[in-house]
């Protein structure tokens, strides 16, 4: 008998599992019916700052055409959930449609974090996020003068790079005492610095933006920051972090993580045995995960329970970065702050342009995790070495 799941949200992660379900499905036991806000098939987000560089919509989209073509599945795109009914298992959404299912996945993601400062619905703010945000920024761009973005982390320097791409000079506004504060430590960081400052790259770190103020014309003219400097801009990016979609929580009776996200265990169930959640809505253990790589084994592991097949509970201490950026590497890998007690670290540097340093634990010396920055080893080959005694040459891997 043919079952149908429901799948709310149409990004990289909800992509990923219905591919999954798919590839484990071969009996077509499931009928997947997709629901999408945004009118675009699922695209790379990821590589979303190459729209600006050339490529198009079409070259960054996900689904092929055995997708769209496969009967058991159905895309409903250009709409949202707008209210579910845990005890009748049915769906509303904007468009009126009423679904039915006997199993729902949420893949709801997350939206841009916007920080509440004065001035920042003026004409000429803007936040990173789709095509659309894109098409708006570049519309409004103007080759020569000033754009400034906030937020300091990877999304923040994706935004500064676009803005350079677009022709505009770079601003970067970050709280932290460094850019990439989640990731980076301060030796990492610094080989950043120095790197994106080569760029013509304004950094302001360890400060705030106070307000946005507009000129004559209702336009962005320039940001204050909490220190009092006062910086020319033609254009705000809003690039400070996002928040999970979570809501619909309420109607579903399910609990949120302290700092939102639909609460869900290792495996990625709610309290419903019939509802998961997975990517940057969900809450595992308490914590959302902002990159796609965590939210991809969270789909594989939804994918495998719901095909019968043994999952491997979600792992939230090996969540690896690995980009280029602005054209330096940056990487971390395995556990990067572990109890000190239990770990003694090692920093191997060269200049100003390499930087590594590797956590060791203290009672047989294996490899804990490692944070790299600039012209270093492979970040993929130092993983490998994860939960080992590193090899007698470890410098010469970390600085080929």
């Amino acid at each position: 008998m043919t079952r149908t799941l429901l799948v709310v949200g149409h990004g990289m992660v909800g992509h990923r599992f219905v591919e999954q379900l798919r590839l484990r499905d071969p009996g077509r036991t499931w009928r997947v019916v997709v629901v999408g806000e945004e009118h675009h098939l699922a695209y790379d987000r990821v590589g979303l700052s190459s729209y600006l560089d050339g490529k198009s919509r079409g070259d960054l989209t996900l689904v092929g055409a055995e997708l769209l073509n496969d009967p058991r599945v159905d895309l409903l795109l250009g709409s949202a959930v707008t209210a579910v009914d845990g005890d009748s298992r049915t769906a509303r959404t904007a468009h009126g449609a009423h679904l039915r299912y006997d199993a729902l996945v949420l893949a709801t993601g997350s939206r841009p974090f916007v920080p509440p400062v004065p001035g920042r619905d003026h004409d000429g703010c803007f936040v990173y996020r789709t095509f659309d945000d894109l098409d708006a920024l570049r519309a409004a761009a103007r080759p020569g003068r000033v754009g400034v973005v906030v937020g300091g982390g990877l999304l923040g320097l994706e935004a500064a790079g676009a803005l350079r791409l677009l022709g505009m000079s770079a601003r970067i506004v970050e709280t932290g005492p460094h850019l990439m504060p989640a990731q980076l430590d301060a030796g990492a960081a610094e080989v950043l610095h120095r790197h994106v400052t080569d760029l013509d790259i304004g950094l302001h770190c360890a400060t705030s933006v106070a307000s946005v103020d507009a000129g004559a014309d209702g336009r962005v003219a320039s940001v204050t920051l909490g220190d009092g400097a006062v910086l020319d801009a033609d254009v705000v990016v809003f690039a400070a972090g996002v928040r999970p979609r979570d809501e619909l929580a309420a109607p579903l009776g399910l609990a949120r993580g302290e700092r939102g996200g639909f609460a869900v265990d290792a495996f990625c169930r709610t309290a419903d045995e019939r509802v998961w959640a997975i990517g940057e809505c969900a809450a595992v253990d308490g914590r959302c995960h902002g990159l796609v790589a965590p939210g991809y084994r969270m789909a594989d592991s939804v994918a495998r329970q719901l095909t019968g097949q043994v999952p491997e509970p979600f792992d939230s201490t090996d969540t690896p970065v690995a980009l280029k950026l602005l054209g330096v590497t940056v990487a971390t890998v395995g556990s990067v702050r572990p109890d000190p007690a239990q770990a003694v670290e090692a920093v191997f540097t060269e200049g100003t342009d390499r930087y590594a340093k590797v956590l060791l634990s203290r009672d047989g010396g294996a490899l804990l995790g490692a944070v790299l920055a600039g012209h270093t080893g492979s970040s993929a080959l130092i993983r490998s070495l994860v939960g080992r005694r590193p090899p007698a040459d470890l410098e010469h891997l970390l600085l080929p």
